[in-house]
């Protein structure tokens, strides 16, 4: 074996820091973006920011939202409100209501054991038996709303009709007993398992409609969020503008007290240089990522025109390939920079991604967009004989024969899933 030593030339792509700080920050939300400014300033001594007068000045940023608490003129309106929790009332309640220290301990507890729905929630090693917990829960009663501190929805329904409702000894049975085979809508095999007829069923199942599964939701204290616009288009003079909403962004200003470093060849200006280039790589990229924001944006409202006018109902079929190719952009470019968007329309405020939606064909060769097909499914089962409840199949037929779509059964199951609709068995009602 002969060992060669030979050169090749050849050309790949390398994925530089910089190149990859420019793609984070094209998917950047505006608020987002102000923050990754205020990192650089800290990193950088050559930036220097100067913040605007702020309409809204912001505090964090939580689950995709930012919350907003004041503005320059108008703080007062967006105090922090002096009101307690509700979890707190109620641990002083229990501390008014009841003497003995025993059941006070066992109730604060309890109450901090809540989740945000009023349910209880322990672990296997607890600091009380299964029975002082019982009474605990029982007392829970005194103070709240009736299904406090339940630990699943069967026993805060049962609680309600112990104390509010004693008399209804049937429904108490069928939730009992039988509240799975209720909330599956099994109406016949309800009748015959507890030998009573339908009409009976009927009436204890708008019975227990009436009671409240989470009577206690909300028992957590949450900040007010207000969700701030990435993106801005409305009527003026009755022509569609639009803008991004940036004015809150600092302007990022060269700081000139190290000018005089950069031309001494040591290792100083060497430093200095290489701050300098990334100074110019952050107002090349933030410039960059607002002429393409805007370029996508000017594309939906063109080819969106209707549902800035109608709403969702006239929403077009459009994919993030046909706006990349009318902008002449690389389909990911696009994806990234309108992911983490918010838009503010005349017709509300929404993720950006919500006005690309995919295409159906039609048999007369038109294109009909899927969230219109979405709306026709809902309006579908809202006028549906409930008591023979239309199956997943019967509306895919429908939508062929009336409407000329073709569309798969396992399509329709997904939109119908994807609007929080359950099947036909769980939405059948009982015919007597």
């Amino acid at each position: 074996m002969e060992l060669i030593l030979t050169q090749r030339q050849e050309q790949s792509l390398v994925m530089t820091f910089q190149l990859k700080q420019a793609i984070e920050l094209l998917q950047y939300s505006t608020f987002d973006l102000y923050q990754y400014i205020k990192e650089q300033e800290l990193e950088n001594p050559l930036i220097e920011l100067e913040e605007q007068p702020p309409d809204f000045l912001y505090t964090e940023r939580s689950n995709g939202k930012t919350i907003l608490t004041g503005s320059s003129q108008q703080l007062i309106d967006y105090t922090q409100s002096n009101n307690i929790g509700m979890r707190h009332i109620l641990v002083e309640q229990a501390m008014l209501v009841f003497r003995d220290k025993d059941d006070q301990q066992l109730l604060k507890y309890l109450i901090h054991n809540l989740d945000d729905s009023g349910f209880l929630h322990l672990t296997s090693d607890e600091l009380f038996d299964k029975a002082t917990i019982e009474r605990g829960i029982h007392l829970l009663q005194q103070l709240g709303p009736i299904g406090l501190g339940a630990r699943c929805m069967k026993e805060c329904l049962l609680l309600q009709i112990t104390y509010s409702y004693p008399e209804e000894k049937l429904a108490k049975r069928l939730i009992e007993n039988h509240l799975d085979l209720l909330a599956n809508r099994k109406w016949n095999e309800l009748s015959r398992i507890m030998n009573i007829p339908l009409t009976n069923i009927k009436e204890t199942y708008d019975f227990i409609q009436k009671l409240n599964p989470t009577p206690c939701f909300g028992i957590s204290d949450f900040s007010v969020e207000y969700l701030v616009p990435d993106i801005v288009v409305e009527y003026k003079d009755g022509i569609l503008i639009y803008y991004l909403n940036e004015s809150y962004l600092p302007e990022i200003h060269f700081n000139n007290q190290y000018s005089d470093l950069m031309n001494v060849k040591d290792e100083t200006s060497k430093y200095i240089n290489n701050q300098f280039a990334s100074y110019k790589w952050l107002l090349n990229s933030i410039e960059q990522r607002r002429l393409t924001i805007l370029k996508i944006v000017e594309v939906l409202i063109k080819k969106q025109e209707s549902f800035f006018k109608e709403g969702f109902s006239s929403l077009k079929p459009l994919t993030l390939k046909e706006v990349a190719s009318e902008i002449e952009m690389h389909e990911s470019t696009v994806s990234r920079a309108t992911m983490n968007k918010v838009i503010q329309t005349p017709k509300g405020s929404f993720d950006l991604r919500k006005l690309f939606t995919s295409k159906l064909e039609t048999s007369d060769g038109n294109l009909i967009s899927q969230t219109e097909v979405k709306l026709l499914l809902e309006n579908i089962i809202k006028k549906e004989n409930k008591c023979k409840p239309f199956s997943d199949q019967q509306i895919a037929n429908h939508f062929n024969d009336e409407k000329g779509i073709t569309i798969a059964r396992r399509t329709i199951s997904k939109y119908r899933e994807e609007l929080n609709i359950p099947p036909a068995t769980r939405r059948k009602e009982i015919s007597v």
